[in-house]
């Protein structure tokens, strides 16, 4: 099985990494890929260029055992859309290969207003990273779209290509992207929020 981390790790910090790794163990994954964004669609665009955001990324999982870094949205000339990105794997990887996209909690309340969230489905499974509670559904399309597809065994997320719904339980950090780089701009450490690697990049690049 394959896990899909995508976002624009502006930068990314050590909330995305542990996050990850609880991923990775529990479902016993054999590669966790990062996917850097290009251009957002419904969000604010990246702070960072690029270049940068691939650099940190890149250094802050080397030497962990089954991360990688896929820079196929970053070489896009337009916005990125999970379904054509989880397209553009299959096309590489076959039909046959467990995908797994995470996306946290909040994100997962909204995943009905995403670009072809039934397609999606088709494509991947998906790691919701919360347990199931308060806040969920029960009625409207994302409702419709749990129905008959959420699973409590990771296990099972191997026997079939995609489909699933799975909440995993991770450890929680409270630490964002903006807030690292208010910290910057205003002069202050970001000791121990990014990994060492990435702090010495950051040191490096003017943040506003």
């Amino acid at each position: 099985m394959i896990g899909i981390f995508g976002g624009t790790f502006d930068p990314i910090h050590s909330g995305h990494l542990r996050t990850a790794l609880d991923v990775y163990e529990a479902l016993a994954l054999d590669e966790l890929r990062f996917i850097p964004l290009g251009q957002a669609v419904h969000r604010d665009q990246p702070k960072t260029p690029a270049a940068m955001r691939l650099a940190m990324v890149k250094a802050a999982i080397r030497g962990q055992a089954g991360f990688t870094v896929d820079e196929r949205e970053l070489n896009l000339p337009k916005p990125s859309y999970s379904v054509h990105t989880l397209q553009s794997l299959r096309g590489e990887l076959g039909n046959e290969v467990p995908l797994c996209l995470l996306m946290g909690a909040d994100a997962f309340l909204g995943f009905a207003d995403w670009h072809q969230p039934e397609k999606i489905l088709q494509l991947a499974h998906l790691v919701v990273m919360g347990r199931p509670g308060h806040g969920l559904p029960e009625a409207g399309d994302l409702h419709e779209l749990m129905r008959g597809r959420v699973t409590r065994e990771a296990g099972n997320l191997g026997g079939t290509p995609g489909g699933l719904i799975l909440f995993q339980s991770v450890t929680r950090l409270d630490i964002s992207s903006s807030d690292i780089r208010a910290r910057l701009a205003q002069g202050r450490s970001v000791r121990w929020l990014v990994p060492d690697s990435v702090q010495r990049l950051l040191q490096t690049t003017a943040f506003q």
